[in-house]
């Protein structure tokens, strides 16, 4: 009988910038322990993070995005090959093989923070 070890992780908040700061349909981007995410809050208000980086060019360029809808899909377009990604859950939506990582996030006091794991 083998034994497996698995590493306990933990999910840590990191306080990115308040809330004020992000533009309507506009990206920024953060570096949350160590990984480049891309944040955008869309005109309803809400706020989504993925990471920067497209899979396509290879490019940390996601933050830098078209943002926009696909019916009730709010979206990101890469700048670089015009790929669209599902704000909610990082799929790409015209290559559904691919995705990008979907960080949690959430405000506090006026203040966006991302979730990031630590081992």
């Amino acid at each position: 009988m083998t034994a497996v070890m698995t590493e306990a992780r933990t999910r840590t908040w990191v306080p990115v910038c308040q809330v004020d700061e992000l533009l309507p349909e506009r990206g920024v981007a953060a570096l949350v322990h160590g990984e480049q995410v891309a944040l955008f809050k869309t005109y309803d208000g809400e706020v989504y993070a993925l990471g920067n980086l497209d899979p396509f060019s290879g490019a940390y360029v996601l933050s830098r995005g078209i943002v926009g809808s696909k019916g009730d899909i709010p979206t990101v377009a890469s700048p670089m090959y015009k790929q669209v990604f599902d704000l909610r859950t990082g799929a790409c939506l015209s290559d559904p093989g691919v995705s990008v990582p979907v960080y949690p996030v959430r405000c506090v006091a006026g203040t966006i923070e991302v979730g990031a794991e630590q081992v």
